[in-house]
């Protein structure tokens, strides 16, 4: 099962203990998946999805938030109950069903259900839900950033889409819907995808330094090498000479290690400024 089926599978499960929140979770799937319809034995009411896990949570919400028989055809008088109490398929949602924060919550975690989906965290942070109608992306935009998360509105195709790409957002959405097992993957998986790139970083600085401490090695080994067939070793100054004999016998040691071969040791400034001025004489020397 994909990341984003294992988080509506957690979020299937969670009924909240007030009723208003269920009332408003509802009036999200049914906004969102909502469909009514009528046949010889009544009116019917569903819902457009291919989760079982979703579908269940909706018929569970019917039946706790207004005792709905959903092993049956509805009355009109049923039908329109509905219809007053938390809307139809297409139309906006009431204001006053997710005024306070917990009904946010659980209106949010129904639109997830509804219309929401989310990429795989091993490949990258993406979460999003598919509006058909722009209204109600920006409703659902609103609610998010209502706990301080950023949330954006693109438009794809036919659908307006509210996306959210940061991970720590995310995480912080999952907390909101309350679905504490997926968070918690969610933060081992970016714990350990950080570590990684920390690793890789310092691997390729590592490599990047070690590929300049070789290229610079190699090159003070030629500059030595022509000095001491244009210019000779007996012509230069004692701690120069020195200086090149020792990298001659150490062409790949680093400087620290080329210090710790004079007697006394001499530090990493001090091999450095030597090597340089072989170079320098070099140089002058090819001209």
């Amino acid at each position: 099962m994909s990341f984003s089926g294992e988080v509506k599978k957690e979020l299937a499960k969670r009924i909240s203990p007030a009723r208003h929140c269920q009332i408003a979770e509802l009036a999200a799937l049914m906004s969102f998946c909502g469909e009514y319809g009528q046949n010889q034995a009544g009116f019917t009411l569903g819902f457009q999805t291919e989760n079982e896990a979703v579908l269940r949570k909706g018929f569970t919400l019917l039946k706790k938030t207004y005792n709905i028989d959903t092993d049956k055809a509805l009355s009109r008088q049923e039908m329109q109950m509905l219809l007053t109490k938390i809307g139809g398929p297409g139309e906006q949602v009431d204001p006053l069903l997710i005024k306070s924060f917990c009904c946010k919550r659980a209106f949010l975690r129904g639109a997830f259900l509804a219309v929401g989906s989310m990429s795989d965290p091993a490949k990258g942070y993406h979460l999003e839900f598919d509006c058909t109608e722009g209204e109600k992306a920006r409703l659902l935009r609103d609610l998010i950033k209502s706990f301080e998360i950023e949330a954006r509105i693109i438009l794809r195709k036919k659908y307006h889409v509210v996306y959210i790409k940061e991970g720590s957002g995310i995480v912080d959405l999952l907390n909101v819907c309350e679905a504490p097992v997926s968070l918690m993957n969610l933060e081992n998986m970016r714990i350990l995808k950080e570590m990684r790139n920390s690793v890789n970083r310092r691997v390729n600085c590592e490599t990047a330094n070690i590929a300049k401490t070789v290229t610079a090695a190699a090159r003070q080994v030629e500059d030595i090498e022509y000095l001491r067939t244009h210019y000779g070793f007996r012509n230069l100054p004692e701690p120069l000479r020195e200086m090149a004999e020792i990298r001659l016998e150490y062409p790949d040691a680093p400087l620290k290690e080329l210090g710790e071969y004079f007697h006394p040791p001499l530090g990493k400034s001090g091999v450095n400024h030597r090597l340089r001025r072989l170079s320098e004489l070099a140089e002058k020397a090819r001209h």
